[in-house]
């Protein structure tokens, strides 16, 4: 019976929550008004949920960001918000965090990414939180491109920001953990040490590694397929060496930075397998990782679950992070 419930679980009918359309279809065609008001219950539901997302640990401290304008495109300014432990005049050290949404959706002042700030910040930490152009009207490089020139801004003007430009941490959940990994492997890879230059170590919670992992059978996310293929601009078999190219496993060498990976084992959106393969990388390579694993965390399980589970990994995460940065 378990393993019926789960694999149900799995089903594509579940994991894409095509069951609610059935329902919202079902009722418009008893009584319009009544699919209507279900359409509404469900957006309100929706919201209510992203806006109550948080991780589970409660900062006591009242924390207010500072918005800049780090780089100006076409079409709009893009600006990162900056999180210090206190206006005291010193230098801290960085956490360089990058938001999720499968590269096409997010932002970087959501409550989920505005609690780990918070959470950071109490903690000693400066926190940079940065917005990025989506990949529904750009390219995966444009994408890469605004989260390099984010890094460059936050070094220039390491004096105004007051911030340790030799002590930092790149950090980002899921798409944003992507980017952070790619970043760092890339560069590590061909010895790029200015693009390198301060930081000490990555941290990335359920993440792709592997952008063909997304299309694995056992991943039924319509959303992730949608996304990737969206921001890579065709399929992963047409453009196999396109989608090997973005993907940080390509590029894990011996040079590559201590890294932390977390991911939920019940994860519906990246496949576990993702972080799993990447573990198994770095650690052909000797290179320092502690790899967190919720057994029964899905995506997004820092801030939708709050059990003992998820408790353990963020106070392992802030561990891990001070030991680095030390």
């Amino acid at each position: 019976m378990d393993k019926i419930k789960k694999k149900l679980k799995m089903s594509y009918f579940i994991a894409n929550k095509v069951y609610l359309l059935f329902i919202f279809l079902l009722l418009t065609a008893q009584d319009l008004s009544l699919g209507f008001y279900y359409f509404l219950i469900s957006i309100f539901i929706y919201l209510w949920k992203t806006l109550k997302s948080r991780i589970p640990i409660e900062v006591d401290k009242e924390f207010e960001s500072n918005t800049f304008v780090y780089k100006n495109t076409e079409n709009k300014d893009l600006k990162l918000d900056l999180w210090l432990p206190s206006n005291a005049n010193k230098k801290y050290p960085l956490v360089f965090f990058c938001h999720g949404g499968g590269w096409i959706s997010g932002f970087r002042n959501q409550p989920n990414n505005v609690s780990w700030c918070k959470y950071l910040a109490s903690k000693g930490f400066a926190v940079v939180s940065i917005d990025y152009r989506y990949g529904i009207k750009n390219t995966m490089e444009d994408i890469l491109s605004d989260y390099t020139d984010a890094l460059y801004y936050v070094r220039e003007n390491h004096e105004k920001l007051s911030i340790d430009k030799e002590k930092i941490i790149l950090m980002g959940l899921s798409a944003g953990g992507h980017l952070s990994l790619l970043y760092s492997t890339y560069y590590t890879n061909i010895e790029d040490d200015i693009k390198m230059a301060g930081i000490k170590g990555v941290v990335a919670y359920y993440a792709p590694t592997d952008l063909k992992d997304i299309f694995i059978s056992d991943n039924k996310s319509i959303f992730s397929r949608f996304a990737t293929r969206q921001t890579l601009k065709g399929d992963h078999v047409i453009k196999e060496n396109i989608y090997n190219y973005y993907s940080p496993i390509s590029w894990v060498s011996e040079n590559m930075v201590p890294c932390l990976l977390a991911h939920g084992k019940e994860d519906k959106v990246v496949p576990f397998k993702s972080s799993v393969n990447f573990a198994k990388e770095l650690k052909k390579n000797q290179i320092e990782y502690t790899f967190l694993v919720h057994r029964k965390g899905g995506h997004s399980f820092d801030t939708k679950q709050s059990d003992v589970a998820t408790v353990n990994t963020l106070e392992r995460t802030l561990r891990f992070i001070r030991k680095t940065m030390a």
